[in-house]
């Protein structure tokens, strides 16, 4: 075995990425403070090919060399667009069809391994501060509330494993079929 060259990769430009399909995922950050978890969500999102990154309240913005350290390069290829309030973000996906679904240890959360997401569903995932977690009156405006189960004695992932671990585990229920 050994590993393949870029060549052998043949991974799209960032022109043929733009143009390319994207799959029904938005990502959403509420208030994520460290701009490393902003680029790692990014490259994430790209590695993904989510269709959009919402970055809500503090959360850092590109150009910014701290996100462009953990992004390299994601931030040229992946859509994104800052919104004044999360709430304001939720509401406005949910006004174009995306079920919100909000990733918190939550009251009636649903285990990630337990949800099913529909193969025609539009989805948007909120992903929350570093210490306080989603805000209160997102979670209230969600659709649903999404927990990834945990077996250790810490009570939290980092926000951005959480979303790469969201993220895969939804695609590969969406995409099943065709892998």
């Amino acid at each position: 075995m050994r590993k393949l060259s870029m060549e052998e990769l043949q991974r799209d430009s960032v022109e043929d990425f733009k143009n390319k399909q994207k799959n029904p995922l938005v990502l959403v950050l509420d208030n994520v403070r460290s701009l490393h978890n902003v680029g790692s969500t990014f490259r994430t999102a790209d590695a993904f090919a989510v269709e959009k990154i919402y970055l809500c309240g503090i959360t850092g913005t590109p150009p910014n060399k701290e996100i462009h350290k953990t992004a390299l390069g994601a931030t040229e290829s992946v859509e994104w667009a800052h919104v004044p309030t999360t709430l304001e973000a939720v509401q406005g996906l949910k006004q174009q069809g995306y079920a919100v679904w909000a990733v918190e240890q939550a009251e009636g959360s649903i285990e990630l391994p337990h949800f099913q997401p529909a193969a025609d569903g539009k989805y948007a995932f909120v992903f929350g501060n570093e210490v306080f977690g989603v805000e209160d009156e997102v979670i209230e405006a969600a659709d649903g509330v999404l927990e990834i189960p945990q077996f250790g004695t810490k009570h939290s992932l980092n926000v951005s494993v959480t979303v790469g671990v969201v993220v895969w585990d939804v695609l590969s229920k969406l995409l099943a079929p065709t892998l």
